[in-house]
């Protein structure tokens, strides 16, 4: 019997529930800061097909392009009693401090799904601390690049791949925990799923992975046959590749066709020398997610609610690069770009928001034995609705921040200030949100890598809003590059400004023409 509306709201429930508890059990096991207090990892379930069928509310960037990790992992025959483990940006990840755990769920011998998750790892080797260098020109100087391999095999840990792994990172017992913690938080998907199997029967969960597909492809389908069909572009562009300081553009066109949208990057820059390059893993990420956002929130975010939007990106380009193109910095701001451009074309069929902050403003700063890793809030876009939220991730990123007591208890740094910085967010009708103003002092030698944006080019507001104001970085109070590494010394202070998002509806009460 086919499952009934209540049958498939049971289900959606069950399968998320499960995605979400993965999340929590990672968290609370993980060892690093980066992972058990900003929370910069996700979870995710998929059927036997490799498609994704409930996921947790964390990261977009993660969730969006998982899918292509696991159809490489599939492609290694995983068997039950597997964990495979897999960074390689060219290999279905984003870039190398992302590392996902793959693990198949079996029932009597055979594979009926797999459980996954992805957390960012605070350092796995390269050419400086944190594995984030501000200028790489390829993606060995980026750290260890690991293909998909068997981490677990027969349910036995492979500690000659965990030794590997922890020789080429400055901060090897925090990565053994956090891949244990990855491990665990899989294998209580497979322990739910089974007790799923044992209420329900196997057939019932396999019709209920199809339902939830096909329900998420049909209201997808559905709210995109609201929007007017026509042909809508928009461009941006990232400021520099820590190698080039020119303006680096993105160019897309959105096709609405019926239930269908087109998101085609034809007449984007070619792959740049430095790390902004994207690949296409992470480029259909941010796609799906800026159309996601104007649709109806209800949707369940899984492998249907992705079908009907197609992603056409030039090979060898900006946003579809090609090995050994350097891409650290394409998973934090070049995503954020990306979602940016596509809402601003969408906004000329539908309602969509200013634009946030555009970036992650990240900030790596590490020694021979340590790394601390932020991403920093900032300003979000009005929108007709009301005003943008200050001091939040935005877009592609939805971590928290590091507690200043956890940050000075771990790391050798002070935090000298930490607010939000008022009056950045543009005016209007509805105004921006603010971003913020974090200082560190660093109490002995380190380095210091920085990846952010929209430090020339302002958020842009809507319909008459005005612009948000740009970021700045600074060391001793002197300006420095967007996307840099540089050497700190004990006593220097390290200051981040980031972004206002932009207004919404002219500060006079009158409607504008919309900035795009």
């Amino acid at each position: 019997m086919a499952i009934d509306s209540v049958g498939l709201s049971v289900m959606a429930s069950a399968l998320s529930g499960i995605a979400e508890e993965m999340g929590s059990l990672l968290v609370r096991s993980a060892y690093s800061s980066n992972i058990k207090e900003r929370r910069d990892c996700s979870s995710a379930l998929f059927d036997s097909q490799g498609r994704m069928v409930a996921q947790a509310e964390h990261i977009p960037v993660h969730l969006g392009a998982m899918p292509e990790t696991v159809k490489a992992v599939m492609t290694k025959n995983p068997r039950p009693g597997d964990v495979f483990i897999v960074n390689d940006p060219y290999s279905g990840g984003s870039h190398i401090p992302d590392v996902t755990l793959v693990t198949p769920v079996a029932v009597d011998g055979d594979v009926v799904a797999y459980a996954a998750t992805r957390a960012h790892h605070s350092d796995l080797g390269g050419s400086s601390p944190g594995s984030m260098p501000g200028g790489s020109t390829d993606i060995y100087q980026e750290g260890l690049i690991i293909p998909p391999v068997r981490l677990v095999e027969d349910g036995v840990l492979s500690e000659t791949v965990m030794d590997l792994i922890m020789a080429n990172s400055r901060t090897p017992l925090l990565r053994r925990g956090d891949f244990l913690a990855q491990i665990a938080a899989n294998q209580l998907a497979s322990t739910r799923l089974g007790e799923l199997v044992d209420k329900h029967g196997l057939g019932r969960l396999t019709e209920g992975f199809d339902a939830v597909i096909s329900y998420a492809d049909t209201r997808t389908r559905d709210a995109i046959s609201t929007l007017p069909d026509g042909s809508y572009r928009a461009e941006t562009e990232i400021e520099g590749d820590g190698v080039i300081d020119e303006d680096i553009p993105i160019r897309v066109e959105v096709r609405v066709e019926g239930d269908t949208i087109t998101v085609d990057f034809e007449g984007s820059s070619g792959a740049v020398p430095g790390n902004v390059n994207c690949p296409l893993a992470v480029t259909r990420s941010a796609s799906y997610f800026a159309v996601k956002v104007v649709l109806p929130k209800d949707i369940p975010a899984n492998s249907g609610a992705f079908a009907p939007i197609t992603v056409i990106a030039p090979a060898g380009s900006v946003v579809n690069a090609r090995r050994p193109s350097a891409v650290v910095a394409a998973n934090v701001e070049t995503s954020s770009r990306i979602a940016d451009v596509v809402l601003r074309a969408l906004s000329g069929a539908t309602e969509v928001p200013a634009d946030g902050q555009g970036t992650m403003n990240v900030v790596v700063i590490g020694g021979s034995t340590w790394t601390y890793v932020e991403t920093l809030a900032g300003g979000q876009g009005a929108s007709q609705v009301g005003p943008g939220a200050s001091g939040v991730h935005v877009a592609m990123t939805n971590t928290l921040n590091t507690p200043i007591e956890s940050l000075e208890l771990e790391y050798p740094m002070r935090v000298e200030r930490y607010e939000l910085r008022y009056d950045s967010g543009g005016s209007g009708i509805h105004k921006g949100g603010d971003g913020l103003v974090r200082s560190i002092r660093v109490l002995e030698d380190a380095s210091l890598s920085l990846l952010t944006d929209r430090r020339r080019h302002r958020p842009r507001g809507l319909n008459g809003g005005e612009e948000g104001a740009t970021g700045r970085n600074l060391v001793n109070d002197q300006g420095i590059g967007s996307k840099v590494s540089v050497g700190l010394s004990a006593g220097d202070v390290v200051r981040v400004e980031t972004p206002g998002g932009g207004g919404w509806g002219s500060p006079e009460g009158e409607s504008g023409s919309a900035s795009r």
